[in-house]
């Protein structure tokens, strides 16, 4: 076949699992290591602590989702839409492979009957159809994707959403490319295998765009250089070259060391088709 559907975007994305050596992360294949990580990091977590982004990501997920429908959360992690759809839809049923989140969820839902955890891996849950099945930034663990996609589709009544945060990256380290010569981890997954995945089985999807904004703090300069030089490949490289690269984009105050960085969200919807192309 030529054309766009020759090409295998189910392998790009997998390819793009593997760490820059060639080999699949530990962490991708290892569930202990997995729950270490979500362990820890649900210990470091306030009261229902979200992320501002996620607030405008919802709202576009929101134009989907109605107050008498039953949702599907696939990975919740620590709640940014947890929290808001349990207010908002009529039944929710949260899945993650993780302990660690869903004890952290289900604290704040005792008592609400309408919520209801599964502790299972998305390839493995036993689920019934519901009316919306979602899930942001919780595939990057999963191989086979057209799998995952074929059984969002087939479980979702009304509609299948998928939210991935997306590019660019932190601007300092295209000046470090272009300017220094240092070779750079660039995002090797992104949203568009997955449109392009769907666009194989037929399925046209819906893709917005948000644009998005975070802020990193840092007490020092030194907290700063070493935590926006971790995607520097090369082992030996200037400290000065950093600072300069990151001249730019960086405001100190009394507080510290402060980076805005822009980037986006992409938020892929689409009705369930009943016949799939394999």
């Amino acid at each position: 076949m030529k054309g766009p559907l020759a090409i295998d975007f189910e392998k790009l994305w997998q390819e793009g699992m593997l760490d820059w050596h060639g080999n699949m992360p530990e962490r991708m294949v290892d569930d202990s290591l997995e729950e270490a990580f979500w362990a820890q990091s649900m210990q470091k977590k306030a009261y229902k602590q979200t992320e501002a982004h996620a607030i405008p990501i919802y709202k576009v997920m929101k134009k989907y989702i109605g107050q008498e429908d039953s949702v599907i959360e696939i990975g919740p992690g620590w709640g940014n839409y947890t929290f808001p759809l349990a207010e908002d839809v009529a039944r929710l049923t949260c899945v993650d492979g993780s302990e660690s989140v869903l004890s952290y969820l289900a604290q704040y839902f005792e008592g609400a009957n309408h919520v209801s955890f599964m502790h299972a891996k998305w390839e493995e849950a036993a689920l019934e159809q519901h009316d919306v099945v979602l899930g942001v930034n919780c595939f990057y663990r999963i191989y086979e994707m057209l799998d995952t996609l074929k059984k969002m589709n087939a479980l979702a009544k009304k509609r299948a959403i998928i939210g991935l945060t997306t590019g660019p990256i932190q601007p300092h380290y295209k000046i470090l490319d272009e300017k220094y010569g240092y070779s750079i981890k660039y995002p090797r997954r992104d949203y568009i295998e997955i449109l392009n995945m769907l666009y194989q089985l037929e399925i046209y999807a819906d893709c917005e765009m948000i644009q998005l904004e975070r802020t990193y703090h840092y007490p020092t300069m030194e907290a700063l250089v070493a935590a926006q030089s971790k995607k520097i490949i090369d082992t030996d490289f200037s400290t000065e070259h950093v600072l300069d690269s990151l001249a730019p984009f960086i405001e100190q105050d009394a507080d510290g060391v402060h980076y805005r960085h822009t980037f986006y969200a992409a938020v892929i919807s689409w009705e369930p088709k009943k016949e799939l192309t394999t």
